[in-house]
Formats: structure tokens, sequence, C-alpha cells
């Protein structure tokens, strides 16, 4: 090399568009190329008897080491467009932090919502079921029911929430969560995803349109027992059959369900509110004057009335119907699960109040309870016959709302997408066909009692029971190993059991009673 000699360095340089930052990536050939980054001017070598002396050697490699180390770590490579960016895991993604509600509702306001929806017709059926299971066995199977609907809902909230972190999105409907559940779970299951939202939409549905079913029943049962009173006063005899009330209330039915938005019907819905709570204090007040003994009372009754008692306790107490949308809806959506949270605060009140209810009314009134116990009140008082006017009212404007939600199934996700021109003339006739289902069954089992025990066996313990514990087991059936994944299996296996034990035995039980009085 010459002295004050100039050479170029050039260096292999990956090329940009390729996006290689991994050493172990080795591109190809024609994946380089070379650029000449710049000139270096050496150090003039010095010579001593026609060689390098090896000091003067050694600085040129280190200063052209050097420099070639410093371009090198100057180059900038960037990720290329055609390349995504890795993804972020699973547990960087908070569904809490990532929803959008217009109008989110708070602690206070979501716990009110809460017991208002099961506080309904199922608690004035409660004295009707002690009777049919006996107060001992009716008090421990209310409470362990009670326990066993709470804490499906937390698991079904639970999974929805790992479902939701797993697949990116803020929030799920029932439908979806159990449709997620089954692609998280066994491969062999996973084919018949898409089937899911549909059969929960039809439990759904069928849970809708059989609670209008039993407000029908309700309204007419109360409304006839009134008019009974003054018509036997003045006739001798009772009024017109049950069946006629029902055909009286059809088209108010049909009007007040013409109502689209559920806004309108809020002053209604206050209304509604106010009378049930003064209906209850006058029920109360009956319930517990000159309460009898209670060795007059069956501790144990047979057990062939046992799936009544399932029936109606898990229809009264599980509003598995509306906790998604409501824990969705939450301003602050960790509060709905948690120890003290809306779950817990709503379901040991209800559980209590209905195991309450349930007692006191069997006490008061024995083996002549009725279907509600408002139709067990003295007849002739002004006082009992104002609740059950006010029941009444109360349930006829629960029906809309109930109706409401059958409408949202029907209408919004099936027949509106299909519908394309005059679809408000549809949406018309789609709430007015589904009022007269409701009629025409309620037409044909005009028995309260038998109606809700008939609606918890078939819907309530499908979804309230049996369709979270196999959510749950589908979302998390590769999360555990061994000794974990066999007791995890067998506890929803468990709940399973019980849910179809109830299911087929009440399902039964009901059909057979109702075909013994109405067909036979």
């Amino acid at each position: 090399m010459a002295n004050g000699s100039k050479e170029h360095l050039t260096i292999n340089i990956k090329d940009e568009k390729l996006g290689y930052d991994n050493p172990a990536l080795e591109p190809q050939p024609n994946q380089m190329k070379f650029r000449k980054i710049s000139t270096i001017q050496q150090p003039p070598a010095y010579v001593e008897n026609g060689k390098v002396h090896p000091d003067q050697a050694n600085n040129i490699a280190n200063y052209n080491k050097s420099y070639a180390d410093n371009a090198l770590r100057s180059v900038y490579v960037t990720t290329p467009n055609t390349l995504k960016p890795p993804k972020l895991p699973d547990k960087d993604y908070e569904p809490f932090d990532n929803r959008e509600v217009k109008h989110p509702t708070t602690y206070w306001e979501t716990l009110i919502h809460m017991l208002k929806a099961s506080l309904g017709t199922g608690i004035l059926a409660m004295p009707d079921a002690f009777h049919n299971a006996g107060y001992v066995v009716a008090t421990i199977g209310t409470l362990v029911i009670g326990f066993l609907c709470t804490y499906t809902i937390h698991i079904l909230i639970n999974s929805e929430y790992e479902l939701c972190r797993r697949k990116k999105q803020p929030s799920m409907t029932y439908p979806e969560t159990a449709e997620a559940a089954v692609q998280e779970g066994p491969k062999a299951l996973r084919g018949i995803s898409r089937g899911v939202p549909i059969l929960c939409n039809a439990f759904l549905l069928l849970y809708q349109i059989g609670s209008c079913c039993i407000y029908v029943v309700f309204i007419s049962s109360n409304i006839k027992d009134v008019v009974d009173y003054y018509y036997k006063s003045n006739y001798g005899t009772e009024s017109f059959d049950i069946r006629y009330y029902m055909l009286i209330f059809l088209l108010p039915l049909i009007l007040i369900n013409w109502v689209r938005n559920l806004k309108y019907l809020a002053p209604l819905s206050t209304a509604a509110n106010i009378v049930t709570l003064v209906s209850f204090a006058i029920i109360f007040f009956y319930m517990f004057s000159d309460i009898p003994d209670i060795h007059g009372r069956e501790a144990v009754a047979p057990f062939k009335n046992m799936p009544l008692f399932f029936g109606t306790v898990l229809f009264a107490m599980e509003a598995i119907g509306v906790v998604m949308p409501l824990e969705n809806e939450m301003k602050e959506p960790r509060r709905f699960g948690s120890a003290f949270g809306v779950l817990n605060c709503a379901m040991l009140p209800i559980t209590l109040l209905y195991t309450f209810v349930g007692f006191f009314g069997y006490l008061k009134y024995g083996a002549h309870v009725k279907g509600s116990i408002t139709l067990s009140l003295p007849p002739a008082d002004i006082l009992a016959q104002s609740a059950r006017v006010m029941l009444a009212f109360a349930i006829f404007i629960t029906h809309s709302i109930a109706c409401y939600v059958a409408v949202d199934i029907t209408w919004r996700q099936y027949i509106e997408p299909v519908v394309m021109k005059g679809k408000i003339y549809w949406e018309y006739l789609v709430r007015t066909v589904l009022v007269f289902i409701t009629f025409i069954l309620a037409v044909a089992i005009p028995d309260l009692e038998l109606f809700i025990s008939l609606i918890g066996a078939l819907c309530l313990s499908t979804m309230g029971l049996s369709f979270p514990a196999l959510i749950q087991l589908f979302t998390f059936w590769y999360e555990y190993e061994g000794v974990q994944f066999v007791l995890f299996f067998l506890k929803n296996l468990t709940i399973i059991l019980i849910a179809c034990l109830g299911f087929i035995v009440g399902t039964y039980t009901s059909v057979e009673a109702i075909i013994q009085k109405f067909f036979a």
C-alpha cells in the first residue's frame, strides 16, 4: 500500500425494503446491494526495510475496523409496509378500558336495575313453591339455588371478559360469548360454533315469550278475582272465564307494544315501580297478620312436586337476560363482579327476600296458597283488591318491556335485514304477531303456577345454569392440565348435570300436569 494512498471502504448494507433486523437471518446475494459509505484517509504507512512496520500495520487495521463498525451502527433499518408488526400479547388488551358507552350507568343505577329485573311475578309465586317442597326443604333449596345462580352468572361474566381479551373486543352479547367459547374449546366441536348463537337466541326468545304469557295470565287472573267478588255479590256466580279477560286485554297489549321507543314508556314504568312497592307493602301487611302455628305446615312435601319447586324458584330468581347488558353498560364494569360488586350486592338480598316471602307466605296460607300470593288475599277487602289491580297495571307495563326484547331478537336480527320496503309496517306486524303468540299460549294454558314452573325448567335451567358452565368449560379448556383440569371439568359437569336433571324432570312434570288439567 503506497504512502498517503486512499482506499474506498465498501460494506454490505441490507436493503431497507427487506426490513431484516435479526442477525440470525442472512439475506441471499440478490437481496444485498453494495453502497460506498465514505472514503477513508488512511495514515501514511511507515516502511522499514521494504516492509510496513508491524505496529503501523496494526494501527491501520484497527482504524479501518473501528470506522466500519461506526458506519454499521449508523445504518437505520425500518420495518417495511409489507410486514405486519408483531402482535402484542393478549394480556396487553384490556376490554374494560376500550368500551365506549354513550350513556354509561353508575354502580348504584346498575344495582337498582338488577334488583328491579329480579323482582317480578316470580316472588309472588314463592309461597306456592314452598308448598310444593315443604318449608324446610324449600328454605334450604332456595338458598342453594340462589348461590348457584349467582355463581353461574359470575363464571359467565368472567368468561366473557377472557374471551373479549383474547378476541380484542370491548364487549360481547350472550350469543356472541357462547359462539366465541365454542371456537376456543375442543377442536372437534368448533365446527358447530356458527349455530350456537341461533340456539341461544331461540332460548332467549322462548324465555321472553314465556314470560309475556305468564304476564297475560297474571293480569287476567288478578282482574278476574276482583270482578268476581262484585259479580258474586250481585248475581251469585262467578263472572266470565279467564280467557275472556285475556281477550279484553289483547287490544291494549297490542297498542302498548306498538310503542317503538322505550323512553316513551319511562313515565309509565316509573308509575309501575311506585305501585309495585305500595302493593308489596299491602301484601306484607296481610302476610304478617295472624300468622298460624308452624306445626300445621309440611316440613317436607312429597317428592313428586319437587320439580315444580325447582322451576318456580329458578324462574323467580334468575335474571340472565339482563345481566350482560347491564354489565356492558356500566361506567365501572370492574365493580359488577367484584366481592362487593353489583352482582353480589343484588343477589344476596334477592335470595334472602325470596326465602322470606316464600316461608311466611306458605306459613300464612298453607296448602290453600295459590300461584300468586295476591290471589290468596281476602277477596272482600278493598286494600287487597287495590293491591291486585295495582300489580296488574305494573305487570301490564312490564309485558311491553319484556316483549321489546323478543322484538329485538326477531325483528332486528333476523327479519329487518331481509326486508327491503315498508320496514315500518313489517315491524308493526312483527310486534302484533308476538303479542298474538303470547295471547294464544296464555289461552291454551291459563294456569299461573304451571306456566311459571314450565318456563323456569325449560329455559332458565339451560340459559341460567348449563350454558354458563359450558361456556366456562370451553373458554378455559386448554388452560388447565392434570389434576387441575379434572377438578375444573368435574365442577362444571356437576352444574351441567343438575341443570339437565332440572330441565328434563321439571319440564316433564310441568307438561304432564298441564295435560292432566287442561287436555285430559
